[in-house]
């Protein structure tokens, strides 16, 4: 399960946007653990690792903040049409 530590952040608009959707059930089943039950959030604008796995709440902050990923070399946004994959050049 996620811990506080691994909380992937984006941008509200980004949550709000047509095709983001928090699912359930794929092919017309629950979520199987390992793919994200009871919850999963998918924001296909974002590269897939930025989407959550095992959502059980949202937490809205007036700044971001860092996660897990993000503390450690991932890029903070994750754009993947400005290839915003690492926070900085290797």
């Amino acid at each position: 399960m996620a811990s506080k530590a691994t909380r992937p952040i984006w941008p509200l608009e980004y949550l709000q946007a047509d095709d983001a959707l928090f699912a359930s059930r794929a092919d017309g089943a629950d979520l199987a653990p390992e793919h994200g039950w009871p919850l999963r959030l998918v924001v296909p604008r974002l590269y897939f690792w930025k989407s959550a796995k095992w959502v059980r709440g949202i937490e809205l902050m007036a700044t971001d903040r860092a996660g897990f990923w993000e503390r450690n070399g991932y890029h903070l946004h994750g754009d993947p049409w400005k290839e915003e994959r690492y926070s900085s050049p290797w």
